[in-house]
């Protein structure tokens, strides 16, 4: 077994997210060389989310930037500051990349990068983390608009490094575990010319808090030969999809609507993705003229799916002992009034079990008030989703939306 690593102590800096929510803490880990597996999906539910885990998410792939323009680029494509004041004390980081008329393209984590093998500074850039099935046209994408900029755009190999989330509830945020080299590592894998930092490096260990909501932990990109060690259980990226519901958290283009939806439609300010202080990107207008005028109508938010004859639930619970079918309702499903006519309440987007999220609309589906919108929600009110089953069979259940407690008030 390799020696275990020291990661060092992040404190919880977020406008978005109040620092006491986000003073989570994961137990020591360390690294062992293993091949990592993952459970196959089942057809019952997953298991409720544990408190303490760790799971591989192969729904993610990266992207790395290398080359002396790598930072210029990237800073002038991406909603978040590579250089922010004051400057950032962790790895890595959340943003978005957005189409010049300022609708989401991708969700994104960047992460400092050095390459080895390449001299003169080639080497030095960032790792964007980035939906699997849209690695490939990031790529593409941002090789179009590279013009004769001078850094490299390779996707990395499966084999090369995975992605991984670890969280613990209710710890605070730090890390403590025997260090490399004598001193501590650093959790970027970036190379500053310290021992240390050489060590980190040469053990591939990159990551950061995840603050896109309070408790969401951190993650970690651990070269393709190796799996975290934790003292918890570890779990299926399923597992992890049901705690990212329960939260209110969309990750990849399954769950936010691509070109079509703005960053802040998508919680992307809120998650602390967005710096409106920086200096301009590819679709800032929009971005900042809606910040300004202070107006986002629609948001996605986890929802909860009930029976047509039961009763409104209270408070959002996964069950997973219930099968509903959630998961057989296409994509951006239309919600409607219960027993009511009216115009849509907004769109279903991915669901499991009897939980899953919804871009809402949040004067109809709830109390939070939106400036210029007379609030048109009741207590009370019902919503249904309906959607045609196999053989054309028609099904229908309600649906209730839930305004997570770390969202910020209109």
């Amino acid at each position: 077994m390799k020696p275990p690593i020291r990661l060092p102590r992040v404190p919880s800096q977020s406008p978005y997210v109040c620092n006491n929510c986000l003073s989570r803490s994961l137990p020591t880990a360390t690294l062992a060389t293993q091949r990592f597996s993952h459970s196959s999906t089942s057809s019952s539910n997953p298991p409720y989310p544990p408190p303490s885990a760790f799971a591989y998410l192969p729904s993610r792939r990266l992207i790395a930037l290398t080359g002396p323009d790598s930072t210029h680029y990237l800073q002038g494509v991406i909603t978040a500051n590579l250089s922010p004041s004051p400057p950032r004390t962790s790895g890595g980081f959340y943003a978005a990349f957005l189409n010049a008329q300022g609708r989401l393209l991708n969700d994104v984590f960047i992460y400092p990068y050095t390459e080895s093998g390449k001299p003169d500074g080639k080497g030095e850039g960032w790792l964007i983390e980035v939906d699997a099935k849209e690695v490939a046209v990031l790529a593409k994408h941002i090789k179009r608009y590279k013009l004769r900029a001078k850094f490299e755009v390779r996707v990395l190999d499966v084999e090369e490094r995975g992605v991984w989330s670890v969280w613990e509830e209710g710890g605070k945020d730090g890390w403590t575990a025997h260090s490399l080299g004598g001193g501590e590592s650093t959790a970027s894998g970036t190379d500053s010319g310290s021992s240390t930092s050489s060590a980190g490096e040469k053990e591939g260990v990159i990551g950061c808090p995840d603050k896109r909501a309070p408790g969401m932990g951190r993650r970690f990109l651990l070269p393709g030969d190796l799996k975290p060690e934790f003292d918890m259980q570890e779990t299926s990226e399923d597992v992890y999809r049901i705690r990212r519901y329960l939260k209110g958290v969309a990750e990849g283009q399954d769950e936010l609507v691509r070109e079509q939806a703005l960053p802040q439609e998508s919680n992307v300010d809120f998650m602390g993705g967005i710096d409106y202080k920086k200096g301009c990107y590819v679709g800032q207008e929009l971005t900042i003229r809606t910040h300004h005028r202070g107006v986002v109508r629609k948001r996605i938010l986890p929802v909860m799916l009930y029976g047509m004859e039961e009763s409104e639930p209270t408070a959002l619970e996964y069950d997973a002992g219930k099968l509903l079918g959630v998961e057989g309702i296409p994509r951006e499903t239309g919600i409607g009034r219960f027993e009511k006519r009216g115009r849509s309440a907004g769109k279903f987007l991915a669901g499991v079990g009897n939980v899953g999220l919804g871009l809402c609309r949040l004067e109809t589906m709830t109390d939070v008030q939106v400036q210029g919108e007379a609030g048109g929600y009741k207590e009370g009110d019902e919503f249904k989703v309906e959607w045609e089953g196999e053989g054309g069979e028609g099904k229908s259940l309600k649906i209730k939306a839930f305004v997570p407690p770390w969202h910020l008030k209109q």
